[in-house]
């Protein structure tokens, strides 16, 4: 179906709406370019303005990107960054308490259970290199707490990255990254006593990570599951009511 005019009342919206349409009807696909905005507003008969803000709703969701200029680089061109979209929007809701951290834990332990099983099954050296150097970093003595979460975020995307299945990695990739701040201000929250916290999230990581490099799946599972649900036991979220 061709691009179509439509009404002017929400148009921004309704200009979302037909890109979408083109992209599920597989008429658009990634690496194509939109037509310019003066080509697409006329198509659609709305303002530019409509097709501006269409636009910019597109890039924050990780369908478009937009670049400047007149070279071969420039225009809106469909993309695919459902992990950039998809941590935006987790970290924000979470943030807003929308979703309550229990509900986030069981998540976490879902995606996780099958990124830890897919990664014993499928990490190369490069992957396992990589949760190495997390650990590591999380090893040394003189770590401080916002040094130690990023490591820790680090170490659970690069099993997820290991996983080899792009949804599943992007979805766990984004839960974990939403939880970034939360678990830092629960370390801030434990005083002196985040070390000892720290000690046994430390135990818990080289246990799973001896279970993916053994290539034992099921085990590593087990371990990542085990390891969320006390690391959420000793963690002082806020708001949380469990």
């Amino acid at each position: 179906m061709p691009w179509q005019p439509i009404a002017r009342s929400r148009s921004y919206e309704l200009v979302v709406d037909q890109i979408e349409e083109q992209i599920l009807a597989g008429r658009l696909r990634v690496g194509d370019r939109l037509p310019g905005e003066r080509d697409l507003a006329s198509h659609l008969q709305v303002s530019r303005a409509a097709v501006r803000e269409a636009i910019r709703s597109l890039e924050a969701q990780g369908v478009v990107r937009s670049a400047v200029g007149s070279g071969k680089d420039a225009g809106t061109v469909v993309s695919a960054l459902p992990s950039e979209a998809l941590t935006r929007l987790l970290r924000l809701h979470v943030a807003l308490a929308n979703f309550p951290i229990p509900d986030v834990v069981a998540a976490r332990v879902m995606l996780e259970r099958s990124s830890a099983a897919l990664a014993a099954d499928n990490a190369g050296e490069g992957d396992l290199a990589a949760m190495r150097v997390a650990l590591d970093g999380m090893d040394s003595r003189d770590v401080d707490r916002d040094r130690f979460n990023e490591l820790d975020t680090a170490f659970h995307v690069a099993i997820a990255e290991a996983g080899r299945n792009r949804l599943v990695a992007d979805m766990t990739i984004a839960i974990r990254d939403s939880m970034r701040r939360p678990i830092l201000r629960a370390l801030e929250e434990l005083g002196e006593d985040w070390k000892r916290v720290a000690d046994q999230l430390r135990a818990d990581h080289h246990a799973i990570f001896a279970a993916i490099e053994s290539g034992d799946g099921a085990l590593a599972a087990e371990r990542v599951d085990q390891h969320i649900r006390s690391a959420h036991i000793a963690l002082p979220f806020a708001g949380d009511t469990t």
